[in-house]
């Protein structure tokens, strides 16, 4: 568990690590680049680096969180990657029904293997499902997430590698989007994410932009239009 600076969370749960690249936003990874500085100061969790690990001593800890919160679960890899036991996967879910007080969002890019598998899980009110969509080759996994019976569904366009035009986000709860940081960022451009926001407009669906991206992200800041947009899904309403 740890504090996360990621805007729309307020911490991280790592039940596995390590990951594969399936598509262009994972070109650039920061979980891969973070996970071989986190072996490389010795923490026994990365001693495999950036590859498929599961860490069943971390599946008690919501249990001792005294306040409810936003977790972010598996930065640090993508929970529906196809090597996880079926049986691993379902355990972190019970994990989640059992503890309602908090709100776990789940992110993953292999859609496929999410809707093969939705089906023998238990999705409680409090688990948040977002796919990523970083460009049009991808936007196939919009459709793949409204067929799973997540209470709220999500996606985040971060990195945010070119235009989505004509978006159909009947059954999306929310939208998150943000640009590429990093030394080898990728540009994002303004009229990518403004199309993006008028199409949230137009469509009903809470707008939040987690930021420009760049080498200097602090720099660049979150400001869109002059003003930042923090737009949240009415968890109030997704609970009923």
């Amino acid at each position: 568990m740890a504090e996360s600076r990621i805007e729309w969370t307020e911490m991280t749960w790592n039940p596995t690590t390590g990951c594969n690249k399936v598509s262009a936003g994972c070109k650039n990874c920061y979980a891969e680049i973070m996970a071989r500085r986190l072996k490389a100061m010795g923490l026994p969790k990365y001693a495999r680096g950036f590859e498929l690990a599961l860490h069943p001593d971390t599946l008690r800890l919501p249990y001792s969180w005294s306040r409810p919160r936003f977790v972010f679960v598996n930065s640090m890899s993508d929970l529906f990657h196809e090597k996880i036991p079926l049986g691993y996967l379902q355990q972190v879910f019970r994990v989640m029904n059992d503890n309602p007080q908090h709100t776990f969002q789940l992110l993953t890019k292999r859609s496929e293997y999410l809707t093969r598998v939705a089906a023998r899980l238990q999705w409680t009110p409090n688990i948040w499902m977002g796919v990523s969509v970083e460009n049009e080759a991808v936007a196939g996994r919009i459709g793949d997430l409204r067929r799973v019976p997540a209470a709220v569904k999500f996606l985040s366009c971060e990195p945010l590698l070119g235009p989505l035009p004509g978006l159909d986000l009947c059954g999306i709860d929310w939208m998150i989007v943000g640009g590429e940081s990093g030394w080898k960022a990728r540009e994002m451009k303004e009229a990518w994410v403004t199309e993006i926001l008028d199409q949230c407009t137009a469509q009903g669906v809470p707008f939040f932009f987690k930021q420009w991206g760049g080498k200097n992200k602090k720099k660049a800041g979150r400001l869109l239009h002059d003003r930042t947009y923090d737009q949240m899904p009415d968890a109030a309403a997704a609970a009923v």
